[in-house]
């Protein structure tokens, strides 16, 4: 089955501030004893979200006005710190489908779009309008354009983002995946490993 080509991401933004926010903030490490990476979004952000009694603290993912957002917006160096994939992971299961940031780490940039999930980078003065047209209105339409390096919002409104060529071209034509391209080439891996005699 091919993988989905994704050009596009729309929905809800919710703002995260902050810089070097780092995975184990994310998903603190205790979370990550687990077989698979199904039920991590509850944990999401957990030391940030929650008092030891299970009480909130007020995280802007637990505001009732950004319930369902999907768009998170944040900082520089968002992802820093450990190479743990579980944070794109507990980002991806709670439903964020796409972040803004003003740059990256490296490793959780791969990490996020092996997973399909588009991390793209925008100026801070952006990223605090955008920021600010949300805290406005919870409801904002935006979209992440991939294809033309932007993101739209509200009645014609625009901000530019850049994307490495890379993870553009791999996230468009559906090629984000690469165990998946490795599965979907078995027969052909099969046969070239027959034809050289393996």
């Amino acid at each position: 089955m091919a993988l989905e080509k994704i050009s596009a991401v729309s929905g809800h933004g919710v703002y995260v501030p902050g810089s070097d926010i780092d995975t184990d903030r994310i998903i603190p490490a205790r979370f990550m004893k687990c077989v698979t990476f199904d039920g991590l979004g509850e944990y999401l952000f957990y030391d940030v979200r929650y008092h030891e009694d299970g009480s909130t603290k007020n995280h802007p993912l637990d505001d009732a006005r950004f319930a369902g957002a999907n768009i998170l917006l944040s900082g520089e160096n968002f992802g820093c710190g450990s190479s743990r994939e579980h944070a794109p992971q507990a980002l991806n299961r709670f439903g964020i489908k796409a972040v803004i940031a003003e740059s990256f780490a490296e490793i959780f940039f791969g990490n996020c779009t092996t997973l399909g999930m588009p991390c793209v980078t925008a100026s801070s003065e952006d990223i605090k309008t955008l920021a600010a047209a949300i805290e406005e209105n919870p409801s904002l339409d935006i979209t992440i354009d991939i294809t033309n390096s932007q993101v739209t919002y509200g009645e014609g409104n625009s901000i530019a983002v850049t994307i490495p060529h890379t993870a553009s071209d791999a996230l468009i034509n559906g090629r984000w995946d690469p165990i998946s391209e490795l599965l979907e080439g078995a027969d052909q891996i099969a046969s070239t490993m027959g034809s050289a005699g393996y």
